[in-house]
């Protein structure tokens, strides 16, 4: 099995799970100084999703391939073309963007790119299985730890957004099993979290966690977008539109973690409670 993305939250987390379930795995990352960090019974290989001849060497003798998309979409269809020529089977982590929720509805250039990639893996006649993470539990550090670690308020806006977050372990076992368990060729899955919670309280989880009441302040979209001007406008802006979209309507909640797995998905109150020292520790 080739797991792309192997160091990234979720390529790492089933790069571990294959190895734990005695399956061979190749580990291809787009930096060769980062092997260091992947298991010792990995084979690792470096390779770039931009240019699609360096992938040649991982592909050679894989019979699957645990697809994350990382890079800019030009290079997608000779990728798809390569990928082809050497194996039956990809798993692709793409993006709910077909899911009937106003949240998943926005317009948003990542999700026409991995519709684009989900038709260009479908022409070329993969055995496929598309799984489709929403809100994933583990932005909530990026979003919220540096307030908290600061003893302050978390400012944020629409707070009354629902959202029903998802456990990346949760995420990256679904993508294990189906990539060396037959029975999910053609399989779809809508990947979320059990339970619809409110952002403010997912913030009020995360503090139960860690033991104390952590304060949550409504923030403008305006002072938003100033506080996240580094980051692409078309994001921001994405993200604006689909937290403005789920408010006072219960986020999409799919038993499909459940229904694979054969165990309840993780809460994020389990999850908060397993990562609470990102909320406390300086990275």
């Amino acid at each position: 099995m080739l797991v792309t993305g192997a160091t990234g939250r979720i390529g790492r987390l089933v790069t571990d799970l294959l190895l734990d379930a005695g399956v061979p795995v190749r580990a291809l990352t787009h930096r060769s100084g980062t092997a260091a960090t992947l298991p010792a019974k990995a084979q690792v290989f470096t390779g770039d999703l931009t240019v699609p001849e360096s992938l040649e060497p991982a592909l050679h003798g894989a019979g699957a391939v645990f697809l994350v998309w990382t890079a800019p979409p030009e290079t997608a269809a000779a990728v798809v073309e390569r990928l082809s020529r050497h194996v039956r089977r990809v798993v692709f982590l793409s993006s709910p963007h077909q899911t009937p929720h106003p949240f998943f509805q926005q317009p948003n250039a990542m999700a026409r790119l991995h519709a684009d990639i989900e038709r260009l893996i479908a022409a070329a006649g993969l055995e496929t299985t598309i799984i489709r993470p929403g809100m994933l539990a583990s932005n909530s550090p990026a979003w919220w730890a540096p307030a908290i670690r600061a003893g302050q308020a978390v400012r944020w806006p629409y707070g009354a957004a629902e959202t029903a977050p998802v456990d990346d372990r949760d995420v990256a076992a679904v993508a294990a099993l189906t990539l060396h368990h037959d029975g999910h060729v053609g399989g779809d899955y809508v990947l979320t979290g059990p339970q619809s919670l409110t952002q403010a309280a997912q913030v009020e989880v995360i503090g139960h966690a860690l033991g104390r009441r952590i304060a949550f302040e409504e923030m403008t979209p305006a002072e938003f977008r100033n506080l996240s001007k580094d980051a692409p406008r078309s994001t921001v802006d994405m993200l604006l539109a689909a937290w403005s979209a789920a408010v006072g309507r219960p986020a999409y909640v799919t038993t499909s973690v459940a229904d694979i797995l054969g165990t309840a998905p993780r809460t994020l109150h389990r999850w908060a409670a397993d990562h609470a020292a990102e909320f406390t520790e300086r990275p």
